[in-house]
C-alpha cells in the first residue's frame, strides 16, 4: 500500500513541478537619453540585477531616424514624434536583453507609469523622472513585442544565453 502512496505522491509531485515551472522570458529595455546624459546607466543597471535579473545582452548604439520609425512606428503621424525622435537622438542609448522569470511583467513594474510624475515612488521612473518623455527607461509591454524589438536593437550572437551561478538562490527549484 505504501509503495502506491508514493508512487501516487512522486506522479502529483510532478505534475505540480510541470504546471509550476513559470516562463522565463527576455525582454527589451533601452535606457533613454535621458538616463545616459544623467549618468545614472549603473544605478538603473544594477537595479535589474539586484532584482534577480540577468543581462543576457547590452550594449550602447545611437539610434537613427531609421530604427525610431521602426521603433516608434505607431507614433510616426502624431505631432510630438520630431521632439521625441529628436530626444532619443541627443546621445547615445544603451540596449538591454535581460532575462527572468516572466520578465517583460517584472520590468514592466519596476519601471513604472509612463509619466514620471505620475509614477509610484520606488519605481526607476518614480525615483529618477518627472516627465512624460525624458522617462528614463523604455520596457516592452508584452512576450510578443520583446521578441520584435530584441531583433530590432540586436543581432542573435548578441544575446547571449546561460545559467547564472545565483540562480537557484534567486527561483525556487520549480520556478524555473
Amino acid at each position: 500500500m505504501s509503495n502506491i502512496l508514493s508512487k501516487f505522491a512522486a506522479e502529483i509531485l510532478f505534475k505540480y513541478h510541470q504546471r509550476a515551472k513559470l516562463s522565463m522570458e527576455t525582454t527589451l529595455v533601452l535606457l533613454k537619453p535621458s538616463c545616459v546624459q544623467r549618468q545614472l546607466i549603473g544605478e538603473i543597471t544594477s537595479r535589474f540585477e539586484r532584482r534577480g535579473l540577468r543581462i543576457a545582452g547590452m550594449k550602447m548604439m545611437q539610434l537613427t531616424d531609421q530604427i525610431l520609425r521602426e521603433h516608434y512606428a505607431h507614433l510616426v503621424e502624431r505631432p510630438f514624434f520630431p521632439a521625441l525622435a529628436a530626444s532619443m537622438k541627443a546621445s547615445p542609448v544603451v540596449a538591454m536583453a535581460i532575462c527572468g522569470v516572466e520578465a517583460v511583467q517584472v520590468v514592466r513594474a519596476m519601471t513604472g507609469f509612463t509619466n514620471g510624475r505620475a509614477a509610484d515612488p520606488g519605481t526607476i521612473r518614480g525615483d529618477y523622472a518627472m516627465s512624460n518623455q525624458q522617462n528614463i527607461v523604455h520596457a516592452s509591454d508584452s512576450v510578443e513585442n520583446a521578441a520584435i524589438e530584441l531583433a530590432r536593437f540586436f543581432k542573435p550572437e548578441e544575446i547571449f544565453d546561460y545559467k547564472s551561478a545565483l540562480q537557484g538562490f534567486i527561483y525556487s527549484i520549480d520556478e524555473c
